[in-house]
């Protein structure tokens, strides 16, 4: 059971830390060739701009997992901080719960016109978007997974009361 949890936890770190660096950096380094390329040698390349735009999609996609394994994204809590714990409960299941049917509803639909999608290719690189927009599919399975969690930690602490 250790070895299984250490396995999850090197996958989990492999999406949600480890290849959002290495998409931010190739983003970054691409982004700043393109500035050179263009301002320097006078001599803009053509592929930097759609490879960015690539990149930044496979970054947001997974640091949003580790933001949510971290609970460091943003939250607007004015409202849910003035409810009683029993009532913040109450609210985090339901949102949750909520969450949850949305993204396994999402699912397949979104794999299907991902798959779909498969056909067409960029028009610079000529990478077909199926293998582009896959890491929304890993991005919706993910979220499922960590809200699950919640769901069940939340309703641990209502059957205790």
């Amino acid at each position: 059971m250790k070895v299984l949890r250490i396995v999850i936890k090197c996958i989990a770190d492999f999406f949600e830390l480890y290849l959002p660096c290495l998409t931010f950096s190739m983003m970054f380094l691409a982004f700043v060739m393109q500035i050179v390329c263009r301002y320097l040698f006078n001599n803009p390349i053509s592929w930097a701009f759609e490879f960015t735009t690539f990149c930044f999609v496979w970054t947001v996609l997974f640091s949003a997992l580790y933001a949510k394994r971290t609970r460091s994204h943003v939250k607007f809590s004015i409202i849910y901080d003035m409810l009683s714990e029993r009532a913040q409960l109450w609210v985090r299941l339901c949102g949750n719960i909520l969450i949850v049917f949305t993204f396994i509803a999402a699912v397949y639909p979104s794999y299907d016109y991902i798959m779909f999608m498969g056909y067409k290719k960029s028009t610079i690189l000529h990478i077909p978007y199926n293998i582009l927009y896959f890491p929304f599919i890993i991005f919706l399975l993910g979220m499922i997974i960590r809200f699950s969690g919640d769901v069940i930690s939340d309703l641990k602490k209502l059957r205790r009361q």
